[in-house]
């Protein structure tokens, strides 16, 4: 789960950690007032989605003056912003970010994240921040610093100093720096974080370390205990046929292909989307529907990947082990008759009560195709989607 850039220094500034003094606004007049409570005269104005790149798409603005912060704010809110990460269509914006103009001196980078490889926190760092990691690791990797954070004995000192002193910290620098770190770093832990990022970490003219920027992602998975995180969530920000996938307790992630995909199994999944991609057709998303589904699972998942209007057609692979076969044809056949449905769907079944399945689903009167393995699956309902063109 993703938090907006306020959220998350609303979360960290409890922690110690320093950010510029800001307020969220959903109108140009509320974001006057948040403006009026600041320093100025020099403002800035931020448009607030889950997404970067926003100072490259104009959602980004450094004004004078509250009528600039009025102007710009009644732009951006309504507006539809598109950067590299939201892809072409864009979010709308629906609230603004108005905050105190900083005396900036340098920009850094400062992310903390779960490192899967290590099992412990990895902490990465550059001087060249405002710029994204990934150009940095592939056009200059001799400027990234990194350390790495054994959860039983937490970020000490040490761990700090050596961020500091790697991205040319000095004096009353590195101070702020060991408690900006400290701060951030217990914000993690607090929170069951899967990632926060800082970029650009400024340096203030006073030598102050700063958030300008912050984004903060969460571990789906223990948000449970975390109520806090939780009542942050905006859902305008999700995918709708995702948020309704997770009502289920299903796995889905939406994608830009034409072949809808129910698979059981996420090894077994990521293999279908590869193989629908080599016989020249691309997957519409991810769906895991787990070894314990119901029938009404199944047929929740199948109006899900129904819903989406790019999907020319359906492929079911299912490996009964856990999961039976009848089941699935169960839900297939239900979903299939209550959404009308007018793509063509292909279903693999193995496994399980494969013969039962097979008949429920021969006995159906639906114009289902049968397929006897996965590769002869992708075949035939990449060549169903074409001649139904």
């Amino acid at each position: 789960m993703n938090i907006h850039e306020y959220q998350a220094k609303e979360l960290l500034a409890k922690f110690g950690v320093a950010v510029p003094k800001g307020g969220v606004a959903w109108t140009p007049e509320e974001a006057v007032k948040v403006a009026q409570g600041l320093p100025g005269p020099v403002y800035v104005v931020k448009a607030q989605i889950h997404a970067g790149g926003r100072g490259k798409g104009g959602g980004v603005k450094v004004v004078k003056g509250l009528d600039g912060v009025k102007e710009w704010a009644g732009k951006m809110i309504g507006m539809t912003l598109v950067t590299k990460q939201t892809g072409p269509a864009g979010k709308p914006v629906h609230r603004v970010y108005i905050e105190e103009g900083c005396d900036i001196k340098r920009e850094l980078y400062l992310s903390m994240l779960v490192d899967r490889a290590t099992g412990r926190i990895g902490v990465i760092a550059s001087t060249e921040g405002g710029v994204e990691i990934e150009e940095v690791a592939a056009h200059s990797p001799e400027k990234i610093i990194r350390a790495s954070i054994d959860p039983v004995t937490g970020l000490r000192p040490f761990h700090a100093r050596k961020i500091a002193a790697g991205l040319g910290l000095g004096g009353k620098q590195v101070d702020s720096a060991i408690r900006f770190l400290s701060g951030m770093y217990q914000a993690f832990i607090a929170h069951d974080a899967a990632m926060i990022e800082i970029n650009p970490l400024i340096v203030t003219g006073a030598g102050d370390v700063m958030a300008l920027d912050a984004k903060m992602g969460f571990d789906d998975n223990a948000l449970y205990r975390q109520p806090e995180v939780s009542a942050l969530r905006d859902e305008t920000e999700e995918d709708q046929k995702e948020r309704e996938a997770a009502k289920f307790g299903l796995s889905y992630v939406t994608l830009d292909g034409n072949i809808g995909c129910m698979v059981n199994g996420a090894g077994l999944a990521m293999a279908t989307m590869d193989i629908i991609k080599l016989y020249g057709a691309a997957p519409a998303n991810f769906l895991d529907v787990g070894g314990g589904a119901t029938k009404e699972r199944v047929t929740a998942a199948f109006k899900i990947i129904l819903s989406d209007s790019n999907v020319e057609g359906i492929l079911v692979n299912i490996f009964g082990g856990i999961m039976r076969c009848d089941v699935i044809a169960e839900g297939v056949v239900a979903a299939a008759r209550e959404v009308s449905l007018n793509v063509p769907l292909v279903v693999r079944l193995e496994g399980t009560n494969v013969d039962l399945g097979k008949k429920i689903m021969a006995e159906s009167g639906l114009p289902i195709i049968p397929a006897d393995n996965l590769a002869d699956a992708a075949e035939k309902v990449v060549r169903a989607v074409k001649e139904a063109r």
